[in-house]
């Protein structure tokens, strides 16, 4: 078991079995170099079917609120860190979170995409400290996401070889 896997637990968090299933022709990750770039993904679960299900869905401001929307962001870091094992092989190969990009499926008028995708960074944070945690990012507001989803993230890491 890696030190990220060993501090998820820590934290209470699981990792899931399997990185989420791509919805179209993509690949979760690339790694190039000393670069791994993810793919947006959605905070999905894994339910008893190994069907990738949406345990928070809808527009945050209308049908969800902000700390729903939050959750939904470490489910999607989640997400990212089941991807980064998939590719990588090995999580301690990660040395830093770069960047990541945030989608956030707002209402008209909500304004806190930023504090939606806290949740995704500060899981990042307290799972990698802050030298390695912390990241540049930008968050969008999105009038629609696919299956009714929260937020969407792709992120950066640089990686060991």
């Amino acid at each position: 078991m890696s030190e990220i896997e060993r501090r998820l637990q820590e934290l209470g968090y699981e990792l899931p079995r399997r990185p989420p299933k791509a919805v179209a022709s993509y690949l979760g990750g690339v790694e190039v170099g000393e670069i791994l770039y993810l793919s947006g993904t959605i905070g999905t679960v894994i339910d008893e079917n190994d069907e990738d299900v949406l345990p928070i869905k809808g527009k945050v401001g209308r049908d969800i609120d902000l700390e729903q929307g939050y959750l939904s962001a470490r489910y999607v870091a989640l997400n990212h860190f089941a991807i980064m094992k998939a590719v990588l092989g090995d999580l301690d190969r990660v040395v830093r979170i770069v960047k990541m990009i945030g989608y956030i499926h707002a209402a008209p008028g909500f304004q806190q995409a930023p504090w939606v995708l806290n949740g995704a960074s500060d899981l990042f944070i307290e799972v990698l400290g802050p030298e390695r945690g912390s990241h540049a990012r930008a968050a969008f507001y999105q009038h629609e996401m696919t299956y009714d989803a929260p937020i969407e993230n792709e992120v950066t890491v640089q990686i060991r070889p």
